[in-house]
């Protein structure tokens, strides 16, 4: 049996693989974020045959405030549950695992979207790479603390619908991004930025937050932007010290990504292009760590693992593009 081809555990969920199809925007929700039937079919279409061993479902909304673009599912209303439990039944009829991202886009939201104006760790210019000319206002108390309980809640719904564990986004320069990265936060409160201990401080109010509601058996992924590849941004350093301090409070899976730069890497565009960031960090930490980044054949999947570069590996354009690419992947592999 290949690696990719075999069983792992995230916390106490056993998963059949070790490969992911990661949160990819699909735009097929409902006008109000709900449900469709469209949106259903395609993660029937994606995990038919169980070759995905697990699936991260596209962002969603923790609150209308946070919601980043029009399409976008929404986790942010007790009425979505059920439509949500219908997008879980379509994926564990092929016996995969699903997790629901959660999110909230702080400075990255636009009001012509949400109706409010937009919010972030501090009311600065977000860098460039955004193309996002809005200044967003620094968040006050009482609005993290709105935050904390939509994310809390949101993980709640998240479990009423049937997913086996919830992710929360933490990259690509939406709102926890903005808080974790210092060309963003510079707040002087318990959230500062002059320190990784108080870049993070939201972070782990969220867990502790979301354990509260949920429990502790039920399994918290992160996706973490490890690094802008920015003058000035976060750094793997950064990452490896944050990490550490993610899996004590209890996250069971880490998904490295990219920060303000997105989901590429500028520095180079080879197959696994975090893998630098995700091999420092599983060095570092106990918990599986998640690679994506430009992956296309499964050879490669293959050797990162064997590389020990990760222990599971994203694949999303590829899937996108091709429903049949896990089933072709797992028989590459076992010949």
């Amino acid at each position: 049996m290949s690696l990719l081809t075999s069983p792992i555990k995230i916390g106490s969920l056993a998963v059949l693989n070790r490969l992911v199809m990661p949160p990819m925007a699909t735009s097929k929700s409902k006008k109000g974020g709900e449900v469709s039937d469209e949106i259903c079919e395609y993660y029937a279409e994606k995990s038919n045959g169980g070759y995905i061993g697990l699936i991260i479902t596209e962002h969603s909304f923790v609150s209308q405030e946070g919601k980043a673009s029009k399409g976008q599912l929404s986790i942010a209303k007790d009425s979505d549950v059920l439509g949500l439990e219908k997008l879980v039944s379509s994926i564990h009829q092929n016996r995969t695992k699903v997790f629901a991202q959660i999110n909230h886009a702080g400075g990255l939201a636009k009001k012509e979207i949400t109706s409010f104006d937009p919010l972030s760790a501090s009311s600065v210019e977000l860098p460039k790479t955004t193309r996002n000319k809005n200044l967003p206002h620094e968040m006050t108390q009482k609005e993290i603390e709105k935050v904390i309980a939509d994310f809390a809640v949101a993980a709640l719904r998240a479990r009423q619908a049937g997913f086996d564990g919830v992710e929360i986004h933490s990259a690509h320069g939406y709102l926890l991004n903005q808080f974790y990265s210092p060309l963003t936060n510079k707040r002087q409160d318990n959230y500062h930025g002059n320190s990784i201990e108080g870049r993070i401080q939201l972070h782990l109010e969220i867990i502790q937050a979301i354990q509260a509601n949920v429990g502790s058996e039920f399994p918290i992924a992160l996706r973490l932007g490890a690094s802008d590849y920015l003058d000035g941004g976060t750094t793997i350093d950064d990452s490896v010290i944050a990490s550490k301090e993610f899996e004590k409070a209890g996250i069971c899976l880490l998904d490295i990504s990219g920060g303000f730069n997105f989901y590429t890497n500028p520095t180079t565009n080879e197959q696994g292009y975090f893998s630098d960031l995700s091999r420092t960090i599983k060095q570092n930490v106990e918990i599986p760590v998640l690679l994506t980044g430009g992956i296309t054949d499964a050879a490669v999947a293959e050797e990162l693992l064997c590389e020990e570069k990760a222990d599971m590996i994203g694949v999303g354009r590829a899937i996108m593009k091709n429903s049949d690419w896990a089933k072709q992947a797992n028989l590459s592999l076992k010949n």
